[in-house]
């Protein structure tokens, strides 16, 4: 895209134009070259160096959230993310015979300890073939780490490798990429490609110290994080994989609205089903966004938060960009940069994230076309998101900076005048808890002596049974005092007539003396 049609879109989006311009003006983003940061990123070491430019060359979207992590810990990942795209590009190359490709696959991990290894066998066209080629710098760096962040790694890169192989495996000449046949063949290979990506980096951000430590242990939802960004991006390359030979939509969704293979898809004359089939591949990828949403909420550290909201909140972008898009069977379709830059200054809390996710979702759930078969799944999905952002976060709740947080007084909501006494209730009792700590503190002081009704002591006591036991009561019961509503209208009366007759006779006297003495 040239500089113009970027210029163009802003112009068109004002909102997004504003978000590019403060971002350029605000975001304070982390320089992993600055002296400052070397100790933690050694970009000053060769080997560590090489690393980095992998990691930009292989990913623009992920260097930059992994460049943002703080410490060490965008250097590990940045290792541990080229480790898995070299893995990656293994798998993907179709030139390399399966008498190559699954026994390294396989062993991939082991060579993670061998040093000075490298691959110079991917094809010409490998778009990351220079990572294998280099990897030598790679494993030098792996080599230097503690040892809790590489038995990470080389646990993820195994379990990758072997689950890649399996399905290498199954390939043949005349199809080169095995096909992926039913639902669940589907969630083990994004499982194998990008789930367990998940689970890795869930393993460094508790190793790291960063995020508790039982988040490691948190497999399933942190296999949706990674399921939901691959599923995007299978479903948003379908026209590229198609163009190259390869199908990763599985044959249980485009078969049944017709499909005899996957190029068939791209066919013009069906669009209206191939869109219904990119529409129950939406459905398949949505029913990780309430897992996904869940994993958020337990982390807490701003800038993992970062790095995981971000592509989550770009993947449902994507799919709603996507979706009864004629585009997607023409071309690689991606949100604006204004929409991206707006996603990466909001993603900021879960609140925000979720708010996100709804919108996505209504946006989603406008399009959905009245002969879609999935018309009621996919409104079910989109009800389930948009229900679990107003569970947590409730809309009729303002939350202004620098503010504590209030109801909405215009809110129509139901919810509103119980939250309402809720936090009535709980501002009274905060109230009284402070109020008895700061007279506890002048009594101890011995500013204020205390009453004879505030002083505790043991008396021996019969219960209902007869039997004896030891209670403590008050040393002295506590004055009666008269309520006013007990106190009759003409004891009132009476009094106020005094107060003024006393008041009427004083302004008599203070007359009749100076008129005498003057």
């Amino acid at each position: 895209m040239g500089k113009a049609q970027k210029i163009i879109e802003l112009l068109l989006h004002p909102t997004e134009a504003r978000a590019v311009i403060n971002y350029k003006i605000w975001r304070d983003t982390r320089d992993i070259t600055d002296v400052k940061e070397l100790p933690t990123t050694f970009y000053d070491r060769p080997t560590m160096k090489r690393t980095w430019d992998f990691l930009d060359m292989t990913s623009r979207s992920f260097a930059f959230v992994i460049k943002e992590l703080e410490g060490e810990l965008a250097r590990i990942v940045c290792i541990f993310y080229v480790v898995l795209r070299a893995l990656d590009t293994i798998e993907d190359d179709m030139t390399l015979p399966n008498s190559v490709k699954l026994p390294l696959l396989r062993s991939m991990h082991l060579k993670l300890h061998e040093p000075g290894w490298n691959f110079d066998g991917s094809g010409p066209n490998e778009a990351d073939r220079q990572v294998l080629v280099e990897f030598e710098n790679v494993q030098a760096e792996f080599a230097l780490l503690d040892r809790k962040y590489q038995l990470v790694i080389e646990g993820i890169c195994q379990k990758m490798g072997r689950g890649m192989a399996d399905f290498a495996a199954l390939a043949t000449p005349e199809q080169p990429v095995a096909e992926v046949n039913s639902i669940a063949d589907y969630d083990l290979y994004c499982h194998y490609v990008a789930g367990v990506v998940g689970e890795g980096l869930s393993g460094l951000f508790s190793a790291s110290g960063r995020e508790r430590p039982w988040l490691a242990d948190q497999l399933t939802i942190s296999n949706s994080m990674g399921c939901l960004l691959q599923k995007t991006n299978i479903l948003r390359d379908v026209k590229e994989d198609v163009d190259e030979g390869r199908g990763f939509w599985p044959r249980a969704i485009w078969a049944k609205h017709g499909f005899n293979s996957m190029k068939e898809l791209v066919d013009p004359a069906r669009e209206k089903e191939a869109l219904f089939a990119a529409s129950e591949m939406t459905l398949d990828a949505l029913r990780h966004a309430l897992d996904a949403l869940d994993y958020m909420t337990l982390l807490k550290c701003q800038t993992v938060f970062n790095f995981v909201a971000i592509p989550a909140v770009m993947a449902m972008a994507t799919l709603d960009r996507c979706f009864m898009n004629p585009l997607l069977l023409k071309k690689n379709v991606k949100i604006r940069r204004g929409e991206a830059v707006s996603i990466v200054s909001r993603s900021v809390n879960p609140r925000d994230v979720s708010f996100m996710f709804k919108g996505f979702a209504r946006s989603i759930h406008s399009k959905v076309h009245k002969e879609d078969p999935n018309l009621l799944r996919l409104s079910v999905a989109c009800a389930r998101i948009e229900q679990w952002s107003e569970h947590h976060y409730p809309t009729f709740i303002q939350i202004a900076p620098g503010q504590q947080a209030a109801i909405d007084s215009g809110t129509t909501d139901a919810r509103a005048p119980m939250y309402a006494k809720m936090y009535a209730s709980l501002a009274e009792k905060a109230a009284a808890e402070k109020r008895d700590a700061v007279i506890a503190d002048l009594k101890a002081r011995g500013i204020i002596k205390p009453m004879p009704w505030d002083e505790m002591i043991e008396v021996e006591e019969e219960d209902e049974n007869g039997e004896k036991r030891m209670v403590k009561r008050p040393k002295a019961p506590r004055p009666v005092t008269v309520p006013t509503e007990d106190v009759s209208m003409w004891m009132l009366v009476g009094i106020v007539a005094a107060v003024l007759g006393s008041m009427i006779a004083m302004g008599a006297l203070v007359i009749w003396l100076v008129v005498r003495f003057s």
